[in-house]
Order: C-alpha cells, then structure tokens, then sequence
C-alpha cells in the first residue's frame, strides 16, 4: 500500500502564516530584544546599553549566480538601513560548489564583496569559506551589523493609519537586473542586445542598494517617517502585506502612479510575469506623516533619486486594495515570487 507524496512546499519564502507560527513557538523571552523576529520586519534589534543598540541582519543570495558578492553586501545592507541605521561591519559565509572553485572565482567573490562593503561604509570582519558537495553554483549567507541610537529607530510595524506611502526608484530593479543577466544568451536572440545590456545594468544603475534612500528619508523628516521596508522576494506587493501586518494596518495602492520600469515590463511581458510579484531590491518603501511626506521626497529627489507616492494608510480591518481610477480590487497575493516561477517552469 503506498503512502502517497508528502506535501512540499515551492520554490521562495516560507508561507507567511507557516513562519508566523514558527517565529510565536520559538519567541525569544530575553529582554534585551528589542525588535522581535515577526513577519515583514526586516532587521533583528538589540539593546546593548541604554543609549545604544545592535542591528542585525542575516541574508542569503539564491536566484542570483552573477557578481553574487555584490548582491550579498547591498541586500543586508538594505534591511539594516530600513531600521535608521548606517551598515557598518560585514561577515560572510561564503560556499562553493565541488570541481568549480577555482582561485579565480573566490578572489571574484571577494573583490565583490570589498566593493559593495566600500559603497556602504562597512568591513569585512569575518565568516567562513569551504568547499562543499552538493551545489551547482556559489552560495553567499551575510549578515550586516551596525549601531542605532535608540530615538532612531525604524521599524517595519511603525505605519500608521493617515500615512502616505513613497516608493522610491521604481518597480523591480533587481528582478529586472536577474533576469538579464540569467537569461542572456535566450533574451540576446529575441530582443536588441543594448535593450539587454541595459537591463543587466539595473544592478548599478539605477542599482539595489537602498541605503541612500533610506538616510536621505529619516534625515529630512526624523519623527515623519514611521515606517521603511525593503521590497525583495515577492515584490512590492509582498512588501505592502508584511508591512500591513506588521503594522496591523490596511493599505490602499494607487495602480496607476506604481512607477513600473519600462525595461521591466518589457521582460515581464515577455515572460508572462506580473512585475509587483518580482523581486524588488532596489525600492524603498516608506511610510510617512502626511506633513512629513513632501520633505521626504524633496530630499530624495534632491539626491538624483526618484520618489513617488504610491498610496495610503488605512485603518486596522480596512483590507488592502489598489485600484485603478474608480476600479478598487484587493492587492493580488503572490505566494511565491515571479522570479522563482520563471526559473521553475523554464527549468
């Protein structure tokens, strides 16, 4: 008698719900954790003295193969700086697969990784390297540390009803960035390779990091800006729930102000993906006090950085929407991201 195939779970983050579970059972009791690990918040905090904190922030690469160095450092540094804080010390795990580390790609890695540590003001401080069975390709595991002066903390749950929500840069630059790089050789045949060459250059430019944004948001309005959050795997709209519920707040979305790259939707048409479900490193969502929201955006914009308000804060049991001029529909859910959906269906 067979015992049937036991359910298993697809490509991308654990469920919501399952973490959430997981992350009450196992709740820290330590009175010196000051941000909780809970859904949507992006960064761990600790109390180390009355007047200061650590941050910490623990992240893997795994869609990306290309400069995975890079990739590691902006990523953690990103969910550091949504909490107020400048990365300052970096440390890596740093896995390569069998019959392919060759010096040349660990000194790669490396070098990567000094860059992006230069572009945000860390260091290297340690970590561990090998060589191990059963990979393809590298892996990259960061974390990023940095100290926060208490009165400067941000957190995801900090959004309040009456906020105006701000969306840096556009939608999604590191998805935009992967999937160039990942699907080269087949884009290069359908599509005008300098189209391509630009889309592969969305990790520079407009770039991932966030860290900029960030200081250039909590510097020009420090008590407006409630909340920041760092979209990545499952896109905006992923991000717009996490800080919903960690807020415990509804949100309402604009559809036709969503600042959508046109090289971005040119790839999802492409492959069929809907671009608020891609990966979306490289935007900064930002809650803010009405009051405060023009001096946000006047300081980031002030900085070449693009700043568009995207939407509000409702209140608690309100839902999340967007909508369309008078066409209100609930925000879609994505239970995995496009990204990871392109790269299981195509192999």
């Amino acid at each position: 008698m067979g015992t049937g195939a036991r359910e298993s779970y697809p490509l991308g983050k654990l469920p919501a719900d399952h973490l959430s579970r997981l992350l009450e059972r196992y709740a820290p009791d330590d009175p010196a954790v000051v941000v909780r690990p809970r859904v949507g918040e992006d960064a761990a905090v600790l109390q180390l003295s009355p007047d200061r904190y650590l941050v910490a922030k623990s992240d893997p690469i795994t869609f990306a193969t290309d400069e995975i160095g890079w990739y590691a450092v902006h990523v953690n540094a990103n969910d550091v700086a949504c909490s107020g804080a400048r990365p300052r010390w970096w440390m890596a795990t740093v896995l390569l697969p069998e019959g392919k580390a060759s010096p040349e790609l660990v000194d790669t890695i490396f070098a990567q990784m000094a860059d992006a540590c230069a572009q945000v003001g860390a260091q290297l401080v340690g970590g561990h390297t090998e060589i191990t069975y059963g990979l393809d390709r590298p892996l990259v595991i960061g974390t990023m540390l940095a100290e926060l002066r208490p009165q400067a903390l941000v957190t995801t749950a900090g959004a309040r009803p009456g906020d105006v929500l701000i969306l840096t840069k556009g939608i999604a630059v590191e998805g935009t960035a992967i999937i160039a790089r990942e699907k080269r050789q087949e884009l290069d045949s359908r599509l005008d390779p300098a189209f391509v060459a630009r889309c592969e250059e969305f990790l520079h430019r407009p770039g991932i990091s966030v860290v900029r944004d960030a200081q250039l948001a909590t510097s020009a309005a420090p008590e407006g800006v409630h909340a920041m959050h760092d979209p990545t795997e499952g896109g905006v709209a992923t991000s717009l729930f996490e800080l919903a519920a960690a807020s415990g707040c509804g949100v309402e979305i604009d559809g036709e102000h969503l600042p959508i790259f046109p090289e971005t939707q040119s790839l999802c048409d492409l492959f069929g993906l809907d671009p608020l479900g891609l990966i979306a490193s490289g935007s900064l969502l930002v809650s803010a006090a009405p009051e405060a929201a023009e001096s946000v955006i006047r300081a980031i914009e002030g900085d070449g950085i693009a700043a568009t308000v995207i939407g509000r804060v409702l209140l608690p049991g309100e839902g999340l929407w967007i909508t369309y001029g008078s066409d209100r529909r609930p925000l879609p859910v994505f239970s995995r991201d496009e990204l990871a959906r392109l790269f299981e269906e195509q192999g």
